[in-house]
Parts: C-alpha cells; structure tokens; sequence
C-alpha cells in the first residue's frame, strides 16, 4: 500500500507464511522497478526483513580467510537507503492497549528524515493497510466475518481479491484524496489517478473491456 495516494501495490491471499511475504515484497520490488521506497512499514512479522533483504540487498561477496576448506559464500546487506519500521501491538485481554515502534533498517536520523517528508503521517503506524482490508472486507463479501459467506474454490477466491482490489485502485473514489479546482469545486479521484496511471475514474464496464493482465 502507497500510503499518499492509498494505491494497493500488491496483494497475496491467503495464509502468512514465508511463501506468500516472498510472493508480495517480489511483486512489491517488480511493480517498482525495483527502486527503493523512503519508507517501509509493517507489523512485527519475523520473516518481512529477511525476504526484504532478499529482494533489496546488495550482494556482498566475502573474502577467504584461510587457504583450507570451503569459500565462504555471498551475503545480502541492506542498502543506504533502505528504511524500515515496525509496529508491535501490546494486548490485554484481546485489546491493543499500547503500540510500540522498533526500528529495524536504516538510521535514526533516516526515519525522522522520512516521516518529516511524508504527507500523510507524523509516525510509523500500519494504518492505512488495516483500511484497506476492512474496505476490501466490504468489496468482497467472501470475507466477511461471523456470516454465512465463503469461498469453495481457491481460484475463486484469488481472482475475486484482485478483481477487488482493481474495482479500488481505478473505479472508487477517494474521499481522502480529493482536491479542490479553480472554480472550487471538488475533483474526485481513485488512487490510479492520483498515482497518475489514469485521468479519470474507471467504471466497472470500462474495466471489464480491456486486458488488465496477459492471459
């Protein structure tokens, strides 16, 4: 999730597991050109800094130190600008009763450079993932909580998450990310116009007659 123009970059269903972190940040890395973003966010889920060092890291081949045995070989090493931070929730009982952040790559002096830089938020917070998956919870009713809808087939449910996830980066607007014209009047925009990949907002007709993706 682009955190200014909300745009959903990448979205894997399905369990969390090393597996599908490997599938996301990959899909994160090529639908960037592999550049890397001022800042990164997530929970404290272990396995996003190695996967994100896979991706990002420079590979750094180590030298022999003695004449006998096995080459040591290459590592990955996070690159300068590779900035990364996590929230941890504390719970009581089932409730967050306080977060805390840790700071996992980059400087001190990096972070605070990069939230000053940011238009959307002061601090490190996960928030805007957790409004996408609520809205995506109301775009898809298969996953609804507590009711009696859900998916039979796999396949089903994959296309339909990124059939919803389409349906909210070009036909929805934003209320978040209007902007106001000349004549004052309000332009609503989805988070494809906002990041540029359209001028207008798409309906569901004009999404469904073109190739999204190659067959």
């Amino acid at each position: 999730m682009e955190a200014a123009s909300k745009f959903a970059i990448a979205v894997v269903p399905g369990k969390r597991t090393v597996g599908s972190v490997r599938n996301l940040i990959g899909e994160l890395g090529e639908r960037t050109d592999h550049r890397l973003p001022r800042l990164i966010t997530s929970d404290e889920y272990k396995p996003y800094r190695r996967v994100l060092l896979e991706v990002y890291g420079i590979v750094h081949l180590r030298q022999r130190c003695h004449r006998r045995g096995r080459p040591p070989g290459p590592v990955r090493r996070v690159p300068d600008g590779l900035v990364y931070a996590t929230v941890h929730k504390h719970r009581r009982k089932g409730r967050v009763v306080r977060t805390s952040i840790e700071r996992i790559f980059g400087s001190a002096e990096q972070l605070d450079r990069a939230l000053a830089d940011s238009p959307v938020s002061a601090k490190v917070n996960i928030a805007f993932v957790e409004r996408y998956n609520g809205t995506d919870r109301h775009l898809n009713s298969r996953k609804g909580r507590k009711v009696y809808r859900f998916s039979k087939d796999p396949g089903l449910h994959e296309a339909m998450t990124h059939y919803a996830q389409t349906i909210y980066n070009f036909c929805r607007p934003n209320r978040a990310l209007r902007v106001r014209q000349s004549d004052d009047r309000w332009q609503r925009r989805s988070p494809a116009m906002a990041e540029s990949l359209t001028d207008r907002i798409w309906s569901v007709r004009d999404l469904c007659c073109r190739q999204a993706s190659p067959p």
